[in-house]
């Protein structure tokens, strides 16, 4: 039984719960100087991390399943300062990058488990505002269509049929949409999804038991052979990988304007998304077809000087590609955004006998990851080690093969390692790529017995 005394201590601490609750928290980061005031009281983590990510415009990456309560409060301390105090316990690193947003990886065992992406809080990045893309059966006229919606058409490919639609707001972008969907000319409409940044691969200071660098020949294709490979890698800019492996890449082309210069210039500069795959890509062809190939790796630019891209470019990426004479596909990329017109894209493009994989994702979650959960397109997800699953990867009927989620890379002499799905998209590409050429099986004996060898864990 409570005596007053106690009674009167838990209503005095309820009291003074229930007051520090209704306290505003709140964070201001002074960009031009530097310093950070705060008055926090048990913020959780993820939120705190959306806000840092809002306010100061940096690519923040969290290891997944990490928390933290965070209660602090002070004026003008440096950033650096700040963050320790907000992060306490829990490790974190900020990487300045040029010419791009710094990144700030929160871990609790090392960098290369921050793989989650946090979006700024408050920023919709589902989709691009005001936008539809629409794909119209042959002989619609596209501007008289645009004129009656109240729409510019902002892209164009006539010859796929695909549009890029522009509106004044919000309720005109949803009214045309309900209307195009009903219209018989129109073959697919549905929003300009947001692809999200992929993590950048990271510099390790390890340096024994880290595999050497690829060794590779080059065995140049020969015309009309049915065993040649073409791998379209649809991603950032790729930088130079080197005198040894830079005949393996094509010529890069390009979608969504020129890339900046840390996407495209080696000196001292990290390896792009697409370096890390493109080298990945080539490893596992070394391993799969003995040590040579006729394959060569075809680069597409989809984000150009953007961090994100979208579902047009990633269309348009596709299809330059093939244009090209790609058969192979790699997309190390992926949106919660489901487009009814990229999805046209792709199946046209399988329906051509183009081999596709996708990555699934790194939230972890078992919602399906688009286009990797686009039927005909090869899923794939992240093993940490053999039988499991990694902690980032997602899960879920839609994935169709598992495969290792790290690779080590090479860019002017230094090591890095970069990790995620995107890594396992890679490695199945290059392993079909590799048995191509090597034995020059039929795709479809490829892909099955990639399912059987590399099986998703229960």
């Amino acid at each position: 039984m409570f005596t007053m005394r106690q009674f009167g201590f838990c209503l005095l601490l309820a009291l003074c719960l229930n007051a520090r609750a209704s306290e505003t928290n709140s964070l201001a980061w002074h960009k031009t100087s530097s310093r950070v005031d705060a008055d926090l009281h048990g913020q959780t983590l993820m939120p705190l991390l959306e806000e840092i990510a809002a306010k100061t415009g940096w690519r923040v990456y969290v290891e997944p399943g990490t928390t933290r309560s965070v209660s602090a409060k002070f004026k003008n301390l440096p950033s650096a300062d700040a963050l320790r105090m907000l992060l306490g316990d829990l490790n974190f690193t900020l990487a300045p990058q040029t010419n791009a947003a710094s990144q700030l990886y929160v871990f609790t065992t090392k960098i290369q488990n921050a793989t989650q992406l946090v979006a700024a809080k408050n920023v919709a990045r589902k989709h691009v505002p005001n936008e539809l893309l629409v794909r119209v059966k042959p002989g619609t006229d596209i501007d008289a269509l645009a004129k009656s919606l109240g729409a510019k058409v902002i892209g164009r490919d006539d010859k796929l049929g695909i549009y890029r639609l522009q509106f004044g707001d919000a309720a005109a972008t949803d009214a045309a949409l309900a209307k195009l969907k009903s219209d018989s000319d129109v073959l697919a409409v549905d929003y300009n999804y947001y692809f999200e940044p992929e993590p950048s691969p990271q510099m390790t200071t390890v340096s024994s038991g880290l595999p050497g660098p690829i060794s590779l020949t080059l065995n140049p294709p020969t015309s009309g052979d049915p065993c040649n490979v073409t791998i379209g890698l649809i991603d950032t800019g790729i930088q130079s990988l080197g005198s040894t492996l830079d005949p393996f890449v094509m010529k890069q082309l390009s979608v969504a304007g020129d890339s900046n210069a840390n996407n495209t210039t080696t000196g001292n500069s990290l390896p792009t998304h697409a370096t890390g795959m493109a080298e990945t890509i080539l490893r596992a062809i070394s391993q799969a077809s003995g040590g040579s190939t006729t394959a060569q790796i075809l680069p597409v630019d989809v984000y150009g000087a953007s961090e994100t891209t979208t579902s047009w470019n990633v269309a348009l990426g596709i299809q330059a590609a093939v244009n090209k004479g790609a058969n192979v596909l790699n997309l190390s990329l992926g949106s919660s955004g489901d487009s009814s017109v990229l999805d046209s894209v792709i199946q046209q493009a399988i329906a051509d006998g183009i081999v596709i994989f996708a990555a699934a994702g790194n939230s972890p979650v078992n919602t399906p990851t688009y286009p990797a959960a686009i039927s005909g397109v090869n899923a794939v997800t992240a093993l940490q080690q053999a039988g499991q699953l990694a902690s980032y990867a997602n899960y879920g009927s839609f994935v169709d093969m598992a495969l290792p989620g790290a690779s080590v890379i090479y860019l002017n002499g230094q090591a890095y390692i970069v990790q995620g799905t995107s890594v396992s998209t890679a490695y199945a590409t290059g392993v079909a790529a590799g048995t191509k050429t090597s034995g020059c099986a039929g795709w479809p004996q490829i892909q099955s017995a990639m399912q059987q060898k590399f099986v998703v864990p229960k």
